[in-house]
């Protein structure tokens, strides 16, 4: 059985190793990791980097497969996960994501991603945030909890098709929009579903709102005490053990 990693915002399928580092040898041998155009893979000019082209990018990576594949998001990429999940169930056994809470009425995007959605102010931020050398952006990696390695490997691939990605992607999913999204959550039940929720994340909503999410959904939750938003980099171990028992279980 396949099993498909794809990464989020502002990074590369770095982020996934240490996890897969943990996982048995059979499940390491059957991990594939997706790279999104502009975040660990090429940006192609006629891309537009919406958020309905990350999901038709998603769609047609999983239709390559001959079998349907267990599926693992994070962040933003969570998203992309549960638009599979509730329109193209067949290409799937399973899900797992960690932002199913952008898809309740009340959630509210983070403040990091309004300054990401606000013209001027985004494009700002994004030139400071990969700005100098990879060491330097390495160094930001690590202020946001990204340990090295991966925080180096990560910076790399920083630049300025990631900052155009990041921008269009983001402006591209007002609240509204959310919104509108979440009327079809309960379709993510055609598959099952696990919910990682990280306790000490706070830009993906409350816990309350991921449980209430998770229970539109038919997931599973598992509550993760002492992680944060880089939930599978602060302890692969754990993160692995996880999703292992969420397979086993299927």
């Amino acid at each position: 059985m396949t099993i498909a990693f794809v990464n989020g915002v502002p990074v590369t399928p770095a982020v996934w190793t240490p996890l897969i580092d943990e996982l048995p040898e059979a499940r390491q041998r059957e991990a594939v990791l997706l790279a999104p155009p502009g975040f660990g893979a090429p940006l192609p000019a006629d891309f537009a980097a919406t958020f309905d082209d990350y999901r038709d990018w998603l769609i047609d990576e999983l239709s390559r497969f001959d079998a349907p594949v267990d599926l693992v998001g994070h962040s933003l990429a969570g998203g992309y996960v549960l638009e599979v999940a509730m329109s193209r169930p067949d290409l799937i056994r399973s899900w797992v994501s960690d932002t199913v809470a952008g898809y309740e009425p009340d959630y509210t995007w983070h403040d990091l991603a309004k300054l990401w959605q606000t013209p001027g102010e985004g494009e700002r931020h994004v030139d400071e945030l990969f700005s100098g050398d990879a060491g330097d952006r390495a160094a930001r990696m690590v202020g946001w909890g990204i340990p090295e390695p991966t925080a180096g490997e990560i910076a790399l691939d920083q630049g300025e098709e990631m900052s155009r990605a990041i921008l269009a992607l983001y402006r591209s999913v007002p609240q509204r929009v959310l919104v509108e999204r979440g009327r079809d959550l309960s379709a993510a039940a055609t598959r099952p579903g696990l919910v990682p929720i990280a306790l000490q994340d706070d830009t993906v909503g409350s816990p309350a709102l991921r449980h209430r999410a998770a229970e539109r959904a038919a997931a599973r939750t598992a509550d993760l005490d002492g992680l944060g938003h880089w939930w599978m980099l602060d302890d692969p171990a754990r993160a692995a053990a996880m999703l292992i028992d969420f397979w086993d279980s299927l």
